[in-house]
């Protein structure tokens, strides 16, 4: 077969000229894919190297020579860049550009100064031979043990490129060692036609590859794609809304499993076999009556072609009789030329929202009845601060006027009425103040069985023959941390609404106390949560009668203010009120059981004293804190008491008076305390403002034995007066009254050097024992 050279260069310039645009073609469909830009660029340059050797036949020149041989180079220093980068390979480019322009640069030294064709010609040939053993390195180190099929030919190819150029290189040799310039001037057409044949064997190899990774691309976005699906149908099935896809002529395609156990459908079957059910659905409207084929969910998308949102809707099915409530949505699934294909309805089950539904005018009104006790304890407590004041007044002042009277005059009956009223008026003030949680407490370790066994004692006392006291008490309960008085005060008035409820019948009162363990599913939310987080068990007080008992309306209202079944005068409608507010004080909760005609039971539970609690009541006094009712309990504390007179409030005068400073803002009570005082032969200066008090004491420091002063009054408070007389006279004792104490103002009267903190709802009587304790002798 005779080939010229003008004949295949043609043909390479065609070939090349395909290869590059199947390449091109491959690159912008693909751009992920690494190798066809550069594989298209190695056949633009083997087009360009056959052009510029074409040049150079009909004249040798440095130029034409030097630049084809280096453009036929970079076709296969491209070839196994498009490799590299295929393979996910760095690209040195930098390096292979340098190396290009030495190929050039020698190539041209080689025919303008020495004109070495063997030469030439080998550089060549070992240019290529370089990059084809660089392309078998990248294979072995890409695909160590020959698991990738494709690169199989590659290797093949390669190594006979690099055996045929071996040869080629020795038969050029030869021939100009022979002098042989016709074998060097007829083989050129067959060297070129090898050459040719590489690049189309090169090409079929890449594009063998690519089509290889092309579907390797697919598999595993099928693979994806197929598990992302799964994914989605998992998640869609166990979703815990429900959903059910319906084909347009309404026939289920699916259910997933929350609408199979919403609906009461047996377990996974196929979606014909669900069909049987899907006719026999009643669905419901709000109101509960049959929803019209119009308004079926189903149905309004279909018509609508438009998603529906937000219907409520019952269903009874024949597995599930019992109406169960869903919020349901739907919408249509439409394909790209918007044909609708299937409708999706996703619901949620909000049948305990229905059914809390029903409560739910209830529990309004138990709001708006708590924020109504709410106010009212904040009025109250407003009130009963300012009406003690007047209290106070009316009591210091008939005292004062009773010691003025000789004894068997008429006018001391009426003082003894009007103190008897204001004493009523103060246990009315201290049973408001304990409703709205302003009185003050002290809470230390107590024994609840020594404050039950106490109370007893005081309500065994006023008790009729009729009636019988049962107690049992536990030994070893543990300690409490509460106000010993104040639980003393809640079985007291419990005991007193025990005896009223048995109106005067034969009957029995039984306290009981007793211990609950922490997980004892009987105690009440808040204990049972204080309990669990401190560790500890919980002590109940159960005070049980006989008596008529409650109807369920008067339980429900048992706790308001000021309500009260007893007639009129006989009961003010505050003892169950304090009672629920002393033992919320305290962290505990009450339960009231009671059945007309059987009588009532309240249940009074209280989480015990932690560890740390134990460890600090001991580290203050070491002893535990006993209840001691007090002992000239007045009328207005007993339950059953009459009238008597009250003590005299005069008392030994001290032997060298003492300067006492008094500071009210109540005029009225600056009167009255002055005049007990100066009873008591103390001198005593009162003022009504504070820049008099404390000017008196700038102007004579060392003038008064004790400032008594009063805490909230405007402008300037009683721990701001204190720190500012204590600044003119550091030894000066300073005692703090008021009606609402609290541990922020006892560690503020504190950190200012007040000696005391006064209760003001029993100040007034207080205030000379007080002075008498704390005033320098």
């Amino acid at each position: 077969m005779n080939l010229d050279i003008p004949t295949i260069v043609v043909l390479r310039l065609g070939v090349d000229v395909l290869i590059a645009l199947l390449f091109l073609d491959f690159y912008r469909r693909h751009s992920a894919v690494g190798g066809p830009g550069w594989w298209c660029l190695s056949s633009v340059m083997s087009f360009f190297g056959t052009v510029c050797m074409a040049m150079s036949l009909d004249q040798l020149s440095w130029f034409w020579v030097g630049l084809s041989f280096t453009a036929l180079s970079a076709t296969f220093a491209f070839s196994w860049l498009g490799l590299r980068s295929f393979l996910g390979m760095s690209i040195p480019l930098r390096q292979v550009l340098m190396a290009l322009l030495g190929m050039f640069i020698v190539q041209a030294l080689l025919v303008g100064v020495w004109d070495c064709v063997a030469v030439r010609r080998s550089l060549f040939a070992l240019s290529i031979i370089a990059v084809s053993l660089l392309s078998l390195k990248d294979i072995r180190r890409h695909d160590p043990k020959g698991h990738i099929s494709a690169l199989a030919p590659l290797r093949w190819l390669l190594w006979v490129v690099i055996l045929g150029l071996a040869v080629m290189m020795g038969r050029v040799w030869i021939a100009i060692y022979e002098q042989d310039l016709a074998f060097l001037r007829d083989n050129a057409p067959k060297v070129v036609m090898g050459f040719t044949m590489d690049i189309m064997a090169r090409a079929a190899i890449a594009v063998s590859l690519l089509s290889s990774r092309l579907r390797q691309e697919s598999d595993r976005t099928h693979r994806k794609l197929q598990a992302s699906v799964d994914e989605s149908r998992a998640l869609v099935d166990n979703l815990s809304a429900g959903v059910m896809v319906f084909n347009r002529d309404e026939t289920l395609v699916s259910a997933n499993a929350a609408a199979r156990h919403f609906l009461g459908w047996p377990d996974q079957r196929g979606a014909t076999e669900y069909m049987e059910h899907v006719p026999k659905l009643r669905l419901l409207r709000e109101d509960g009556q049959a929803m019209a084929r119009e308004e079926i969910p189903l149905n309004r998308v279909l018509a609508a072609r438009a998603a529906v949102n937000g219907m409520v809707l019952g269903v009874q099915t024949r597995h599930r009789p019992e109406v169960r409530w869903a919020l349901c949505n739907g919408y249509p699934q439409t394909d790209t030329r918007g044909v609708l294909r299937q409708v999706v309805l996703s619901f949620l089950d909000i049948t305990p929202l229905k059914t809390a539904e029903a409560e739910q005018k209830l529990l309004q009104e138990h709001l708006m009845q708590s924020q109504k006790m709410e106010s009212l304890g904040t009025l109250a407590g407003g009130i009963a601060h300012d009406f003690n004041n007047i209290l106070a007044a009316i009591l210091g002042n008939a005292d004062l006027a009773r010691q003025d009277l000789p004894q068997g005059h008429a006018s001391r009956e009426s003082l003894h009425e009007i103190s008897g009223a204001a004493r009523r008026g103060r246990e009315l003030v201290r049973q408001i103040l304990a409703y709205s949680r302003q009185q003050p407490m002290s809470r230390t370790l107590a024994d609840i069985n020594a404050i039950v066994n106490d109370s007893c004692r005081l309500l065994r006392m006023a008790l009729t023959p009729n009636v019988q006291l049962l107690h049992k008490t536990n030994p070893n309960m543990p300690a409490l941390l509460a106000d010993s008085s104040q639980l003393g005060q809640v079985f007291l008035n419990l005991g007193t609404n025990a005896v009223h409820a048995l109106q005067g019948k034969t009957g029995a009162i039984e306290f009981r106390v007793e211990t609950v363990l922490r997980d004892d599913p009987r105690l009440p939310t808040v204990v049972a949560t204080s309990c669990a987080s401190n560790g500890v068990d919980a002590v109940c007080v159960s005070v049980r009668d006989e008596g008529a008992g409650m109807e369920p309306a008067t339980v429900q209202r048992m706790f308001d203010p000021f309500f009260t079944t007893k007639a009129v005068g006989e009961g003010t409608g505050l003892g169950l009120p304090v009672v629920q507010g002393i033992v919320e004080a305290h962290g505990g909760a009450i339960e009231v059981q009671s059945t007309p005609g059987l009588g009532t039971c309240f249940k009074l539970y209280f989480a015990a004293a932690t560890p740390a609690e134990h460890s600090a009541s001991r580290s203050e006094d070491g002893t535990m804190n006993v209840y001691e009712p007090p002992a000239d309990t007045d009328e207005a504390s007993q339950p059953f008491a009459h009238h008597m007179e009250p003590s005299h409030m005069s008392a030994a005068m001290p032997a060298t008076p003492q300067h006492i400073l008094y500071l009210d803002d109540d005029d009225t009570l600056v009167f009255l305390v002055q005049r007990l005082l100066e009873r008591r032969g103390y001198l005593v200066s009162a003022f009504s403002t504070q820049e008099d008090a404390i000017d008196a004491v700038r102007q004579s420091p060392a003038k008064f034995a004790l400032l008594l002063t009063d805490y909230n009054m405007p402008g300037m408070s009683g721990i701001e007066v204190a720190k500012q007389v204590r600044a003119l006279n550091p030894d000066l004792p300073v005692a703090v009254a008021s009606g609402y104490i609290t541990d922020e103002l006892k560690s503020e009267a504190a950190a200012a050097g007040v000696c005391e903190v006064v209760f003001k709802t029993d100040a007034v009587e207080e205030f000379c024992d007080v002075v008498a304790r704390l005033i320098r002798v």
